[in-house]
């Protein structure tokens, strides 16, 4: 199942007190970019998140689950109607994303 564009669109409104929030859609889901380094995507209507420390320490009760098949675990995040939350997590993850890869010349 696709996600929706209009999830996508509350999931950006609760995240508009962040500066450079963008999305890229994907196979009918959408990859979440904090300050050009992926956080996760929304995939089948859920937010999901890379599982690194900072995130698993800032929702310590959030369960892993798969964007689709064949991927990695991603964590759940379900607290998505509260803008401090998701501002927090974002801020709290951005030090642990690897950074954008260059792009090669062609």
């Amino acid at each position: 199942m696709a996600s929706s564009k209009e999830y996508l669109e509350f999931i950006l409104g609760q995240l508009s007190g962040l500066e450079d929030v963008s999305y890229r859609p994907m196979m009918g889901e959408f990859i979440i970019y904090y300050r050009d380094r992926i956080v996760g995507g929304i995939y089948d209507d859920r937010l999901l998140v890379k599982p690194v420390r900072s995130a698993i320490a800032y929702m310590p009760t959030a369960r892993c689950e798969l964007p689709y098949e064949g991927a990695k675990e991603m964590l759940l995040v379900d607290e998505v109607d509260s803008r401090e939350f998701l501002t927090g997590l974002f801020n709290a993850m951005y030090d642990e994303l690897p950074p954008p890869k260059p792009k090669k010349n062609r």
